[in-house]
């Protein structure tokens, strides 16, 4: 039997992209909230012997991941052959470490608690820093699909001379990625954290880059304070105003507002999370991973 998808609760448009590029069933859900505050989970379509997939990026994560293992759980306790998650945007990923006595690895913990439940995973570049693998943190199989070719497809198509820029050391993966599928140079600037809205950027000698159009790329636009202290930078550096890519546009708070006043020319991201500045289709890349990966696990993961 076909596999079948079920969008969680926010996930319906991409699920839809998904739906064209994978031979599946949409299936239908009624998911609600009792007046306490606890979640119903009704899987309206029948799931007995079927491989079952749910689609829920995993931005505002404490919102999302108590429907997200109920439904699950209720898909297996039904009888699905196997049941996995497409997951664009993967979160606790940054706590990779103990940075402060008494804190604890987020990053493990919710690796744990997703693996408990689900027989595999697929996301779109995971923010990897101190773990350079997820295996090394999920114990059950996983797929990274990578958005540098999409996001070079489209500054190909849409920016004159790009000169790529990564405005910090861990948006080099990115940077240096992109940079190769466009054929064009890259630099990365270097980042001071004094706290989780205090950065500051390394200045920049553009007198290499004159005549060229600054896109400043990067995996994760949270607070959007790295990103603005490079537009800083760009600005008294003398070069024109950045086109701003973001792999997850997050966008906590007014940050796609402080952005946009900070002088950008344009700000554009992949749809791993809705947003107005979507413009990079990353679902068909996602749609392979999952099919790859579901045609080599064993029934019983």
């Amino acid at each position: 039997m076909i596999p079948i998808l079920f969008a969680m609760p926010g996930n319906e448009a991409f699920t839809l992209h998904l739906d064209r590029a994978i031979s599946c069933e949409v299936g239908q859900m009624e998911m609600r909230r009792f007046p306490d505050g606890e979640t119903y989970v009704r899987l309206q379509s029948q799931v007995h012997g079927r491989d079952v997939i749910f689609v829920c990026t995993l931005d505002r994560p404490d919102e999302k991941a108590m429907a997200l293992y109920l439904a699950a759980r209720t898909a297996r306790e039904l009888g699905a052959r196997r049941v996995g998650l497409i997951a664009p945007y993967l979160a606790y990923m940054r706590q990779d470490a103990r940075f402060k006595e008494g804190e604890g690895i987020t990053s493990t913990h919710f690796a744990a608690f997703l693996s408990d439940f689900l027989d595999w995973l697929v996301t779109v570049d995971p923010h990897l820093h101190r773990h350079h693998k997820l295996n090394e943190i999920y114990s059950i199989p996983t797929k990274v699909v990578h958005a540098a070719p999409a996001i070079g497809d489209w500054i190909a198509e849409h920016v004159d001379n790009p000169v790529i820029i990564g405005p910090d050391a861990e948006s080099e993966q990115w940077a240096a990625k992109v940079a190769k599928s466009v054929r064009c140079p890259y630099v990365v600037l270097e980042k001071t954290r004094k706290g989780d809205r205090d950065v500051e950027v390394s200045s920049l000698d553009a007198s290499q880059w004159k005549g060229g159009t600054p896109v400043l790329v990067d995996d994760i636009t949270s607070t959007g304070h790295t990103m603005i202290a490079a537009v800083g930078k760009l600005k008294e550096a003398g070069l024109p105003a950045p086109v701003c890519v973001s792999v997850h546009p997050v966008f906590a708070g007014s940050a796609y507002e402080d952005l946009q006043a900070a002088g950008v020319n344009k700000i554009v991201s992949c749809n791993t999370i809705s947003h107005a500045t979507n413009q990079i289709d990353v679902a068909e890349a996602i749609a392979v991973a999952a099919v790859e990966l579901m045609a080599i696990l064993p029934v019983n993961s």
